[in-house]
């Protein structure tokens, strides 16, 4: 029994995949669940136009992503905190980035930010995932508050 995977099914396949199953997993569990839908040959064809028409969107996000992924790469984030010393008094996380780039001009989501929780000034580097494909690393300077 063929069918087409409306979401991702571990050990089966992605979302959009058309699989091969036994018609008794298909059929009382995968269609009643709401995990597949049966693959006509009408079906097979609107999921390739779908395809199609999202390949098309897809490649103009990913330029996106990446234009603005050489925008970041040109900034210098500097970030100020109280510190005693080195140490800070309190820490520097993904949330305290977001706002930074936020006031530089690029709102990037603080989901898509990772980086370690800093609790010392100096140079840091965090990475920001714009898009699944297109991934780039923000250094960042953490100074002391005088």
């Amino acid at each position: 029994m063929e069918l087409i995977l409306k979401q991702d099914v571990q050990n089966l396949g992605f979302k959009d995949d058309v699989v091969s199953v036994k018609p008794g997993y298909g059929r009382n569990f995968l269609i009643p669940q709401g995990f597949a839908s049966l693959a006509t040959p009408s079906a097979k064809k609107v999921l390739a136009e779908n395809l199609k028409q999202r390949a098309h969107k897809e490649a103009k996000v990913v330029a996106d992503a990446k234009a603005l992924a050489e925008t970041l790469k040109a900034l210098e984030i500097k970030l100020t905190a109280k510190a005693g010393g080195e140490k800070l008094f309190g820490s520097i996380t993904n949330i305290d980035i977001a706002e930074a780039l936020e006031k530089s001009g690029n709102a990037i989501d603080r989901k898509f930010i990772t980086s370690g929780i800093v609790k010392r000034t100096g140079k840091y580097t965090a990475s920001i995932r714009l898009h699944r494909d297109v991934i780039v690393e923000l250094p960042y300077e953490i100074i002391a508050e005088k």
